[in-house]
């Protein structure tokens, strides 16, 4: 918690996340948020039909475990599954099938925030309202596994929460356990908000269904201001839920809130209980051998390697141009300073290349379209002074357009860079004698225009011309 303007913000989240798995979390029908027709990926089972009977996806177990692990949570080793009674359209049992008292992870930290608890519940339908004056339910999402996830109340700022929810989404992404799309609904955050000015917690108000990061930071900073008001003239917090006005950016308010009595929680008694030590393929010790590389341990990896911290953050994050810059590194044996160069050729050269790929920013596979050998190669010759900076990006996307060896294709447009001061002399002779008007107001002090000369050299030799070898020979004759 910080204080500001004498105000003590807490912040607690609650993020829901539907996993990745090829069936709902109960029953056989089919996972598939991307179905555009409603009502189809339905059964019996998810439907609540009288006499069915749940079975347990254990794909949805193993999910949360590795999330447990990833997070240092502590993993439960009996855990069972619980009934939430509420009445909505969009709860077709009556109840929505969770976990209370025996959640599968406890504690842990993400990002510098305590976790309370990690859980698997099922999704509700969806219900759609802006149809007339009635309302329609799409069944297909009803049941679909979903991961929630709870912090402590410890966040203190919008930016920080927001910052979390995105090391998160990273996090379920490089698991493999969630897509977490938010623009899909595929991760949902919600907010527990206190602002006090005492030393303890202020009236709680949570702030649901923040469908995208943006979403999460102005929320918070508006409940934050709205408490702060209140307060100010006197007033009292009420309890309650509230919801996020995307067009209007204001809170609104929907309901009292609910505690947990009020759900009336009970273990479901058509599920099993679950022992996690008597399932083999659930032993968190296997589990881990699993594990890819996390986040944070990426990001570590290229700030140790001499990247910049943009550049870690790039290709921890957008993991397929990570995973190609891995590639193009294993040619370099570590040497951070061409690794630095590498990097810089990638997030700025590359990126603005296929800046129009609607692949960039998923899992972009580059070696689609240039060999990590290759692209290694023209890294090296650049770092050798083979080629100029300007050559290098004419024939990087030349191998980005399907040229495949890069220093044939400096050879064949005549790119390699030129030191023979002998013939760069020639060139630079005819500059002087075309430029008169700029030579003198180099000889007159103005030393700057020297650069217009070089470039003129640059320009005249197709970047081939070495511009420091250009710069020597000029600054030699016009000194005459």
């Amino acid at each position: 918690m910080v204080k500001g303007d004498d105000y003590k913000i807490t912040v607690g989240l609650e993020i829901h996340a539907e996993l990745k798995t090829r069936t709902k979390m109960f029953c056989n029908s089919k996972n598939d948020t991307n179905e555009k027709h409603p009502n189809v990926n339905v059964c019996p089972v998810c439907m609540g039909y009288p006499g069915t009977l749940p079975v347990i996806n254990k794909e949805a177990v193993k999910h949360i475990i590795k999330v447990g692990i990833a997070v240092g949570g502590e993993i439960a080793d009996y855990t069972e599954f619980d009934r939430k009674n509420y009445f909505y359209p969009d709860i077709p049992k009556g109840y929505q099938i969770s976990q209370y008292k025996h959640p599968l992870v406890k504690g842990g930290v993400l990002n510098g925030v305590k976790i309370t608890r990690i859980h698997l519940e099922e999704d509700t339908a969806r219900s759609s309202h802006d149809k007339g004056n009635f309302s329609l339910v799409d069944f297909n999402r009803a049941g679909i596994p979903l991961i929630e996830l709870v912090t402590e109340p410890v966040i203190s700022s919008a930016p920080e929460a927001s910052s979390f929810a995105k090391e998160l989404q990273l996090l379920f992404q490089t698991l493999g356990v969630a897509e977490a799309n938010m623009e899909k609904g595929e991760m949902r955050v919600e907010a527990n908000i206190s602002v006090s000015n005492t030393e303890k917690f202020g009236i709680k108000v949570e702030v649901k269904n923040l469908n995208s990061f943006r979403s999460v930071e102005r929320a918070i900073a508006y409940e934050v201001e709205r408490h702060v008001s209140i307060l100010k003239e006197g007033g009292q917090i009420s309890q309650e839920t509230r919801g996020w006005d995307e067009v209007k950016e204001i809170t609104f308010s929907q309901r009292a809130k609910e505690e947990s009595h009020d759900y009336r929680y009970f273990p479901d008694p058509d599920l099993p209980k679950l022992i996690i030590s008597e399932i083999s393929e659930l032993n968190p010790n296997l589990l881990k051998k699993e594990m890819p590389e996390l986040p944070w341990e990426r990001r570590e990896r290229y700030l140790k390697a001499g990247l910049k911290e943009e550049d870690s953050e790039m290709f921890t994050r957008q993991r397929g141009w990570g995973d190609f810059f891995d590639k193009v590194a294993l040619n370099f044996s570590g040497d951070k300073e061409i690794l630095q160069t590498t990097a810089n050729f990638i997030s700025s050269d590359l990126v603005g290349i296929v800046k129009n790929d609607e692949r960039l920013w998923v899992d972009y596979s580059m070696e689609d379209k240039i060999e990590p050998k290759g692209f290694a190669e023209l890294i090296l010759m650049f770092s050798k002074k083979e080629i100029s900076s300007r050559a290098t990006k004419d024939i990087l996307r030349m191998l980005y357009e399907g040229a495949k060896n890069p220093r044939e294709t400096a050879e064949k447009e005549n790119l390699i860079q030129k030191n023979d001061e002998s013939e760069l002399k020639n060139v630079v002779e005819k500059i002087i004698s075309e430029n008169k008007e700029v030579v003198a107001q180099y000889r007159a002090g103005k030393t700057g225009a020297i650069r217009f000369l070089v470039g003129q050299g640059m320009k005249v030799t197709k970047g081939s011309g070495n511009p420091a070898v250009l710069l020597k020979i000029f600054r030699e004759i016009l000194s005459k």
